[in-house]
């Protein structure tokens, strides 16, 4: 199961961009495979161009993609986060992002790291100079509120996504169901009809076998065999009926269901 197999991602990434928008911080939503499934929202020039610009400041941020969990300082000397996304338990991918300083940098430190992923240090710094300062509470605070925001709504896409279907199946039930009952009525017009030839079939035999007399008592006793027939395909036919009504009203019941669901959505 993916989000965006079922989450309106037009209204999902809206609420990301409005958050990166008010916070000044970075994020971006990955899938359980860790592949984007969202543009990135204030992705800087010093993460993106130069520290993941390298083959090896890839490999560590990649790294830290992985393995980061909650707030946390990334390889490079900034503030990242990673919030997991979860639908009954199960983790269907992430919100990550940061990308901010929690303090002043230590210019030295940084053009050390510049030294060991293969970017110039002076560009490294400069770049850096253009990365916003926030706490490290304040960022932990919008972290995880853009993680509540994001689950909540893929929660409710996803139950809303789920009572469409059980609607659509709902409703295919009741009108196979509805089906079903038209062709027990007509089966069960059928067996009235011929009920009543059997019960006829009995009285002419009854008569016949009287008219012959001593004669017609084997033809005497399949009349009564037919008769008992009759009566006991009767007894038969009233239980269906009895059992069509009960369908016919659980049909009933189940429409009422579905229009209520209907009107919840």
């Amino acid at each position: 199961m993916k989000i965006q197999e079922f989450c309106n991602m037009k209204e999902f990434e809206a609420v990301m961009k409005n958050w990166a928008e008010a916070t000044g911080l970075a994020c971006v939503a990955v899938g359980q495979d860790g592949e984007y499934i969202s543009d990135c929202y204030n992705f800087t020039d010093f993460c993106i161009k130069y520290t993941r610009g390298t083959a090896e400041g890839r490999r560590r941020c990649e790294q830290c993609d992985r393995e980061g969990k909650g707030v946390y300082h990334c390889h490079a000397g900034l503030i990242d986060f990673a919030m997991d996304l979860t639908v009954n338990g199960q983790k269907l991918g992430q919100v990550i992002g940061g990308q901010v300083l929690p303090e002043d940098p230590n210019e030295d430190s940084f053009r050390r790291v510049a030294r060991e992923i293969g970017v110039d240090p002076d560009e490294y710094v400069t770049a850096l100079s253009k990365v916003s300062v926030r706490t490290e509470s304040a960022i932990k605070a919008s972290a995880e509120l853009l993680g509540q925001v994001l689950n909540h709504f893929v929660n409710s896409e996803y139950y809303q996504f789920h009572i469409k279907g059980t609607m659509e199946s709902l409703t295919k039930g009741v009108e196979e169901t509805d089906a079903l009952v038209q062709e027990i009525v007509a089966c069960t017009e059928s067996l009235q009809n011929n009920q009543k030839r059997q019960k006829l079939v009995a009285i002419n035999a009854s008569i016949e076998a009287a008219r012959v007399g001593e004669a017609g008592k084997g033809f005497s006793v399949v009349a009564e065999e037919v008769r008992k027939l009759s009566d006991s395909s009767s007894e038969a036919n009233q239980r269906i009926e009895k059992i069509v009504s009960q369908i016919k009203t659980t049909v009933s019941q189940l429409r009422v269901d579905e229009h209520t669901i209907a009107g919840v959505q």
